[in-house]
């Protein structure tokens, strides 16, 4: 493992040139807070603006490429991008945190959703006629200037599923990756940029509240897609309805696990839930959040809970024996520990399980072991928060309407999951539950990129695609005689 800094470290990208920031920050590794990866550079509005600029003036030419062209140079980028995983895998996981397993297949995933994008493009794009008397044809167009502002948590694949169907429907982008983990990010556009015309890409680093500011007050950006906190969400659709922008937007969530009396409790099952909810050291949007036990399952489904997490190994990812990294940052360590606290505080017990992976230098990272919180009610902080760390809620009910009442007790409406032996049952729960995807036995991802749900209520705003999320990113228009 090298310790040298990446060749973009520090550098934004602008129309195909990149520059060094006037001002920078340390990029640090939360496995141990003493190592820097790299640096940031904090852009200034007038960055920002040259960006913006730069996008504008490479739309019309890219706009007018032909859909198949713009296939085929992505789909060329993906093969340039594919060789250099195994080498950006430890860059990945030094500035993120996560273990190198999780890293790689974040990084592959991107290289297919270039390639499955580039794919599914052409056909998509072709106009489609609607039968009838009159002659009308449904035909699609780029938006223009589109912003892209990504997280920390998983900010390869939320990056790379925004940007690469924006550029594919003919956009040209203005990506903003988080502060906190862009070096990745940087890296890897990198290569996807200088396959495509300059300033079909551009990136902006630094501030959020700067980068965003800018974005959303500057009329020449149309569609903003953002992935973050719903309060930040909220924030960016008050300051984009001056300009009426399109939003794309994964908010946050709060998901349920509904234990039913006739789950199927075996090794499968368990390794499910514990990953739905340990992933990414529970810093997963759509991770599960909360788990409602029926009464008679209740003490074994706790006895094989307390036995998944206490095998979970958690420490510095670049160590292949790590299952678990830290948590990412300061503010996020700073927040779950303080939760925890405020649990125990407030009557309810936690348990701490786990093996610590190196015990010397456990302090020198924003390390934490699993916990499971027990002895709580609906009220209860740890059920209400979006915890975004390793440590679940584990409530029991008696009731089968009572457990579809205290999962729908949310703000948020990203994923849900029903644990039981009928899949006719679970249909029907899903259909009762406020969710833009519920999980049958599982809770995870959908394996299709082609395949994107939006989340209800609180937790996003978008719609459903069926097309890699291309058509999040173009209009469709009526051409009629």
């Amino acid at each position: 493992m090298s310790n040298a800094y990446p060749s973009i470290s520090g550098q934004f990208l602008i129309n195909g040139e990149w520059v060094k920031g006037a001002k920078v920050t340390d990029v640090t590794n939360p496995a141990s807070l003493t190592e820097v990866v790299g640096q940031v550079a904090l852009c200034s509005k007038e960055d920002v603006q040259q960006a913006i600029d730069a996008a504008e003036q490479a739309f019309p030419a890219w706009a007018s490429t032909p859909a198949a062209k713009r296939a085929e140079l992505v789909k060329e980028a993906s093969k340039h991008l594919s060789p250099i995983i195994e080498q950006t895998v430890p860059l990945f996981v030094r500035e993120n945190g996560k273990p190198q397993v999780e890293a790689k297949k974040d990084i592959m995933r991107c290289v297919e959703i270039m390639s499955q994008g580039a794919d599914a493009l052409v056909k998509w794009w072709e106009p489609q006629s609607i039968p009838g008397g009159q002659m009308v044809q449904l035909r699609r167009r780029p938006r223009g200037v589109t912003a892209v502002i990504s997280p920390w948590n998983s900010p390869m694949i939320l990056t790379f599923k925004r940007v690469i169907p924006a550029i594919l429907a003919g956009n040209t982008v203005v990506v903003k990756p988080a502060t906190d983990c862009p070096l990745t990010v940087l890296a890897t556009l990198k290569v996807v940029a200088e396959q495509l015309p300059p300033g079909v890409i551009n990136i902006v680093t630094g501030s959020g509240a700067l980068v965003g500011e800018q974005i959303c007050a500057d009329p020449r950006v149309r569609t903003i897609a953002f992935t973050g906190s719903t309060e930040t969400g909220k924030r960016i659709m008050s300051m984009s309805a001056g300009t009426v922008k399109k939003l794309y937007m994964e908010l946050g969530g709060n998901d349920p696990a509904l234990i039913l009396p006739d789950a199927v409790l075996d090794e499968t099952a368990m390794t499910r839930i514990r990953m739905g909810i340990l992933r990414a050291a529970g810093q997963v949007c759509s991770a599960i959040k909360r788990v409602y036990v029926h009464e008679s399952r209740y003490e074994e489904f706790m006895s094989k809970l307390t036995r998944e997490f206490g095998r979970m190994i958690v420490g510095n990812g670049m160590q292949p024996d790590a299952m678990m990294g830290p948590i990412n940052n300061k503010a996020q360590y700073d927040y779950v520990t303080g939760l925890i606290e405020r649990t125990k505080q407030a009557g309810a017990q936690v348990d701490t399980l786990g093996i610590k992976l190196d015990e010397e230098s456990w302090d020198q990272g924003y390390f934490l072991l699993p916990s499971i919180a027990t002895g709580l009610d609906q009220s209860s902080e740890l059920v209400r928060a979006e915890q975004f760390g390793p440590v679940i809620p584990v409530l029991k009910y008696s009731d089968l309407d009572e457990a579809i009442a205290m999962a729908n007790d949310t703000e948020f409406g990203l994923r849900a999951s029903v644990w039981t032996a009928d899949q006719s049952v679970a249909e029907t729960f899903a259909d009762r539950l406020d969710a833009g995807a519920v999980f049958f036995n599982n809770h995870t991802i959908f394996q299709d990129l082609h395949y994107d749900f939006p989340g209800l209520k609180e937790s996003g705003l978008s719609r459903e695609t069926q097309m890699c999320g291309i058509d999040l990113f173009a209009d469709t228009y009526g051409f009629a005689n």
